[in-house]
Parts: C-alpha cells; sequence; structure tokens
C-alpha cells in the first residue's frame, strides 16, 4: 500500500525564530499571526494550521477564576508553554501571550504535518497524514508533548517556532468544545486546509 504523500508545504522554507517578543502583545493580534508557522517540538511538527484564543476577560479561559497550581504559567510572562489534561484524556498546548499576570493564551489546535511523519504516524497508529495533527490532543500526541513541556520557554528546545513566510487567508468562527462564551469568533484557521480540527462555518 502506497504511503499518503507529504504535504506539499514540507518543502517550503523556515523562517526565523519566533522569541518571547512576539507573544508580548494582545492573544488576539498573536492568535491569527500564529497561523502559518511552523511548530517543532523536539523536531517534529508542522505548519499551525488552526488557534484559538483565550483571554482572561474571557469566562472560558482556564485563568478566569484567578490563579491556581494548574495555570500558574498562564500568570507568568510570555512566551512559554501552557500544558494541561483535556477531559483526563488529552494534553492540550498553549502559548502564554501578553504581559506578566495578564494570563491569557493560545490554544494551538491543528497542524499540516511537515516534520517526522513516520515517528507521528508511529504515535497515532495512523497513515492519512491528515488525520495525525487535527485537534489539540491528536497534535500533542503526535508530537510527544506531555505536562514535562509545561512552563517550558517557547524560544528554546525541545520547542522551536519559526516565523511564516507569508501572510495566509485566514478564516474565523467560534470556538470549539467550550460551553462558556461559545460564541466569540476567536477560532482562527488557514482558509481551504484539510487539517482543522473541524471545518469553519461558511459565510452566509
Amino acid at each position: 500500500m502506497a504511503r499518503p504523500r507529504l504535504p506539499a508545504v514540507a518543502a517550503a522554507r523556515l523562517g526565523k525564530l519566533l522569541t518571547k517578543r512576539f507573544f508580548a502583545r494582545s492573544v488576539h493580534e498573536v492568535a491569527p499571526e500564529l497561523i502559518g508557522a511552523t511548530l517543532l517540538y523536539d523536531g517534529l511538527g508542522g505548519v499551525i494550521v488552526e488557534v484559538e484564543a483565550y483571554h482572561h476577560t474571557d469566562p472560558a479561559a482556564h485563568s478566569f477564576g484567578g490563579q491556581t497550581e494548574r495555570n500558574a504559567v498562564m500568570f507568568g510572562p510570555p512566551g512559554y508553554a501552557y500544558v494541561y489534561r483535556s477531559y483526563g484524556i488529552h494534553w492540550c498546548v498553549n502559548f502564554v501571550c501578553e504581559a506578566e499576570g495578564s494570563a491569557s493564551a493560545v490554544l494551538i489546535r491543528a497542524l499540516e504535518p511537515t516534520h517526522g511523519l513516520d515517528a507521528m504516524r508511529a504515535r497515532r497508529g495512523l497513515e492519512d497524514p491528515r488525520m495525525l495533527c487535527s485537534g489539540p490532543g491528536k497534535l500533542t500526541q503526535a508530537l510527544g508533548i506531555t505536562l514535562t513541556a509545561n512552563a517550558l520557554p517557547l524560544d528554546a528546545p525541545p520547542f522551536a517556532i519559526h516565523r511564516r513566510l507569508a501572510e495566509p487567508d485566514i478564516v474565523t468562527g467560534p470556538r470549539i468544545g467550550i460551553t462558556k462564551a461559545a460564541d466569540y469568533p476567536w477560532r482562527f484557521g488557514l482558509k481551504g486546509s484539510r487539517f482543522l480540527s473541524k471545518p469553519f462555518p461558511r459565510s452566509i
């Protein structure tokens, strides 16, 4: 059986590495600018095609009720990873944004896999590249991200986040899997991507 072809975007050059300064801005500015960037963890990963923004004033944000042991990294300086267990099953990775104390972050929801597909296939037990990272729990499993990555800097190994080389077409819509503030249009995705966790609603 022929193995699915590597996505064409894999051949693209990688942009410059992002630093903590990139994340020291409004979460609503950072989130859409992450679309098209390349996220690597221990050399595995791909192009970010879907994210969600969570602001500290947002009832759906983990920080909304105040600081806890679990969410403490959100209240720290920007440019660090916030990793938590979702529904006791999946790990999710977020990028902390804004000034220290703001407690805002971007959830990484989906990637187009471009680096280390064989290793990701082995971890996920799947061949189809479209299914490897098409969800926040799927991508952390594929990349091997667990709680050990919590509070790690995003501009140093094992993380490497490369700036996008061109401005992509971005679509927005309501966030997924939450009950509070579910109508906020703070989900951003790469238009036309086949690697999203869920299609965006069509514009009326």
